[in-house]
């Protein structure tokens, strides 16, 4: 039975009962819960008086594996524990060395490694050794556009706020997979929240984060599942009229990733929204209804052919057999061409 990997939930409970870990390795391409970890230990394991002398934050590039190791040898002053910590942790040459100190790892340091934009062999000695003495390997992985709702509704849950569904997707599709924005966002819809008011709607994320609760890429993409031409196009003059607020290359994104997701669906097993849901890997069985509608508007051939087109808008922004064409004329023959 293969192990179970601890979430970055799973870290911070541990974390908050004192329950320390003799390594940390943080690695993966999500900075964002490699930072939380990272920084929850820097700030809350010693006390202010403590961090003065047992608390060590270096550099990667400034350090080699040999300073590393004699830092986490050395024993706490009037503590309990030393923290190490090691940011940008992929800068230092011959980490495989790290082996020789976790063959007899000092309890009372709490050595943390942040490898960042990439991850550790786990075939290799040092992952092996680092869990054989007692640490964690935790790779913070990036979210899928899919998942960002879920991830924005347990965020704001955990602040005591609730937040619409048309609201979380507006800043799921604004804001995009970069965790570290999308929760600055947050925190800010939870300030301005008015007095005595526990749940964010789409005219306090139009207000407070600077998106049309009507024009939007969550409209766009509803209108065109719906094949409401009108709509669609008002949508499209709206783009073009406030191009900083709505890239091209953020709509031709999520476009993509709602048409190649639809493209999945044909192949679900069960056309029920609990079973597209579980085939393409979305938290709740609603986030599946506008597939449902999509299949009903569009044909398995047409949805393909929808693809094409939109590769072939991406390339054109970026002015690849484009000499003249603005971006708004771009986004308006793709989207004439998806609705016939």
């Amino acid at each position: 039975m293969a192990k179970q990997e601890l979430t970055c939930d799973d870290i911070l409970k541990e974390l908050r009962a004192k329950q320390y870990r003799p390594v940390y390795y943080l690695m993966g391409e999500e900075d964002y819960y490699i930072d939380l970890i990272a920084g929850y230990i820097e700030a809350n394991v010693l006390t202010d008086e403590e961090k003065e002398f047992n608390q060590t934050v270096v550099y990667g590039a400034d350090v080699d594996i040999a300073s590393i190791i004699n830092a986490a040898k050395r024993y706490p002053m009037m503590a309990e524990h030393q923290v190490v910590i090691v940011r940008e942790a992929q800068s230092v040459r011959g980490m495989e060395e790290l082996t020789y100190y976790l063959q007899k790892p000092l309890r009372s340091t709490i050595l943390v490694l942040c490898h960042k934009h990439g991850v550790l062999d786990r075939r290799k000695k040092l992952a092996g050794e680092i869990e054989k003495a007692g640490g964690i390997v935790f790779e913070s992985k990036k979210l899928r556009e899919a998942q960002l709702p879920a991830f924005i509704t347990s965020y704001l849950k955990r602040k005591g706020v609730d937040i619409e569904p048309k609201a979380s997707q507006m800043v799921a599709e604004f804001v995009g997979t970069d965790l570290s924005r999308l929760t600055g966002e947050l925190e800010k819809l939870v300030i301005t929240l008015p007095k005595g008011l526990t749940r964010v709607t789409p005219e306090q994320v139009e207000r407070n984060i600077g998106i049309s609760k009507d024009y939007n890429n969550f409209e766009l993409r509803a209108a065109l599942v719906e094949k409401d031409v009108l709509k669609a196009n008002r949508i499209v003059k709206y783009f073009e009229e406030n191009p900083k607020s709505n890239p091209i290359q953020m709509t031709l994104s999520l476009l993509f990733g709602f048409f190649s997701n639809l493209m999945m669906a044909y192949y679900a097993p069960e056309k029920s929204e609990q079973g597209v849901a579980a085939f393409l890997e979305l938290k709740s069985p609603w986030q599946a209804r506008e597939y449902l509608t999509a299949m009903r508007r569009y044909s398995g051939v047409k949805t393909l052919q929808i693809i094409g087109e939109i590769r072939n808008a991406d390339a054109r922004s970026k002015g690849v057999e484009n000499s003249s064409m603005s971006d708004g004329d771009i986004l308006r023959e793709l989207v004439f061409k998806i609705l016939h």
